[in-house]
């Protein structure tokens, strides 16, 4: 199909019941804009284990989560069931734990869920941290940098063969241990069965009662990208207010009181607010044991053949490697397209030519485009507080929520995104200097984003994404690299030769860039339309002048990937010295592209 199909035909979108845009703009006189939704935050409980109380009260019945087995089948959990094994853990937290946070070292399962809401009922913070701090051997780093921090009463580790080697070589500082096994540590621990088989009893209620807005529902951890990750103390009120948000912004059309199917890791904000979302609004969540990763997306394209939703969350490489199946697979794209009312991306832009190429593949199989909405946000504002709702083909970060008003500070020709609202935390666990700067003298969380307008004399249009502050770089020359906006328009222009790539370096003469290919792409058309791309450019800074095409996948043991699909750009290039050297060689050998 052509990119070209959605703009000949400008088909309508699908019906998509979306908030109304209606903005309160200020433009101060030192340039600064700060944008606003008139329309108020709805009303909402910020207790979660009461309000899940009540949700499985009246769904009992329902299928709360769903997750194949080994035999491929897919095994349902109720809502009366989840909230059973959920009151007899925190009773047995009650019983027997201090009053540290649960750090959970799970992969996204029922038991995951059950212990994170556990943790909450029983007045203890969720600390979910990914499977693979535990996974990456050595010295357990990042695993034991968390564990100092966060100093946690009790360590779920639900896979005690993954996490075997950490939980024996850590101090965890007396935590108690809960595991799938217990037999197979030399550390004392307690069975994840043993924990179930509590009898809750009324002080279960009770607790739960006691909860309080400000409260302490989780530790988050951010991405780490550029250092030790940093502890995100969220409060039951920045939750509920996030989720209010969203709900009131495009929860008619998301639909999270129906099927959900979502791979997103559960550690992480963007999936932990469909985890949370889903349940709160009584939807059946299907565990997408797939992402967008080799060797593994075929599992998301099984589970998408079969199941149909109305709403679909995924990051730009993922998109990117949709389409590419939904270009040769009918059954897929039938299956897809059934009932999609919504598709949202986030985590980072998303290349303008495969959302047209995404919409082209609607069309030809439904008539209709399909609303596309962004959900930017971060660890610090719980999840997304900007989405697009409004009919639009561009790509962009949308519009603020109800309750978040947003600061736009002038820096040349972009603006500096900053947001304040309820869905915003303080500040980081234990680290005051890092608090602080996080913060302008009106309280505005500084993103470190930098943005632009769709259309200056318009704000209801939206802003786009136009870089980030870090990934901004110097050559020796002096000249400024604005790495965000130039990654996507490489990426547009190499697309679908290309799925991902970083830009190289700072301090260097001249730009390079090392490229994860498809099998089929040749060299020779890629050096074509990196020759095309630099015939628009202005300026060395916004030139290639070497490219080479990386033969493996980034590594998530050594955070070049993210869990949630993202490149961490200084991970590739300090990891990947031979190649760089390759790339900046004063006599370059074959493999590598001179321009």
């Amino acid at each position: 199909m052509a990119d070209s199909a959605v703009a000949e035909v400008k088909a309508p979108f699908r019906e998509a019941h979306l908030m109304p845009v209606d903005l309160e703009v200020e433009r101060r006189a030192d340039g600064a804009i700060t944008i606003a939704s008139r329309i108020p935050l709805r009303p909402y409980d910020p207790n979660i284990p009461a309000a899940f109380a009540r949700r499985a009260a009246v769904s009992a019945d329902k299928p709360a989560l769903a997750q194949r087995g080994a035999d491929g089948v897919w095994a349902f959990l109720s809502y009366g069931q989840l909230k059973r094994d959920m009151d007899a853990a925190t009773q047995w937290l009650l019983d027997n734990a201090s009053d540290g946070a649960v750090l959970i070292l799970a992969g996204n399962t029922p038991a995951f869920a059950v212990m994170s809401f556990a943790a909450q009922a029983s007045g203890r913070a969720a600390c979910p941290v990914s499977v693979t701090y535990a996974a990456l051997g050595g010295d357990y780093g990042r695993l034991a940098h968390v564990v100092s921090k966060v100093r946690p009463g009790v360590v779920f580790a639900e896979d005690t063969a993954m996490a075997k080697g950490a939980l024996e070589a850590l101090d965890l500082g007396g935590a108690t241990i809960i595991t799938g096994d217990p037999g197979r540590l030399s550390k004392p621990s307690v069975a994840y069965a043993d924990v179930l088989a509590t009898a809750p009893t009324e002080a279960v209620a009770a607790s739960i009662a006691r909860l309080q807005p400000q409260d302490r529902a989780a530790l988050m951890l951010t991405s780490g990208s550029t250092g030790l990750p940093k502890v995100v103390p969220i409060t039951f009120d920045n939750l509920m207010a996030n989720s209010t948000q969203c709900q009131q912004t495009i929860g008619e059309a998301a639909g999270w009181h129906e099927v959900m199917l979502d791979w997103l890791p559960w550690h992480h904000a963007a999936g932990a607010f469909v985890l949370r979302t889903t349940l709160l609004e009584g939807g059946t969540l299907y565990i997408d044991d797939g992402k967008p990763a080799p060797g593994l997306f075929e599992t998301s394209i099984r589970n998408l053949r079969e199941i149909s939703v109305s709403y679909f969350n995924n990051v730009p490489l993922g998109y990117a490697m949709l389409t590419d199946a939904l270009e040769q697979d009918a059954e897929l794209r039938a299956t897809f397209f059934r009932k999609m009312r919504l598709m949202l991306y986030g985590g980072a832009g998303l290349p303008q030519t495969v959302l047209d190429r995404l919409q082209a593949a609607a069309v030809a199989e439904t008539g209709h485009r399909i609303m596309m909405t962004s959900g930017y946000g971060m660890t610090e504002t719980v999840s997304a507080f900007m989405v697009i709702h409004f009919e639009t083909d561009k790509v962009g970060i949308g519009l603020p929520a109800p309750g978040t008003t947003v600061k736009l500070v002038p820096v040349g020709d972009r603006y500096e995104l900053r947001a304040r609202g309820p869905n915003v935390t303080t500040g980081y666990l234990d680290e005051p200097e890092k608090t602080a700067a996080a913060f302008d003298e009106e309280g505005f969380y500084r993103t470190g984003d930098l943005v632009t307008f769709h259309d200056p004399a318009d704000p209801s249009k939206g802003l786009a994404f136009s870089g980030r502050a870090a990934e901004e770089f110097k050559l020796s020359s002096g000249a400024w690299v604005y790495g965000g906006g130039l990654r996507d328009g490489l990426i547009k222009t190499l697309s679908p030769l290309v799925s991902d790539l970083v830009l190289c370096d700072d301090g260097r003469p001249y730009l390079g860039v090392m490229l994860w290919a498809r099998p089929d792409a040749e060299l020779a058309e890629i050096g074509r339309r990196l020759a095309a791309f630099n015939a628009e450019q202005h300026g060395s800074a916004a030139r290639i002048k070497r490219a080479l095409l990386l033969k493996d996948p980034p590594s998530a043991n050594a955070h070049e990937i993210s869990d949630k699909g993202t490149i961490n750009r200084r991970a590739v290039i300090d990891r990947r010295v031979s190649e760089v050297e390759r790339l900046f060689a004063e006599a370059p050998d074959a493999g590598v592209i001179s321009l």
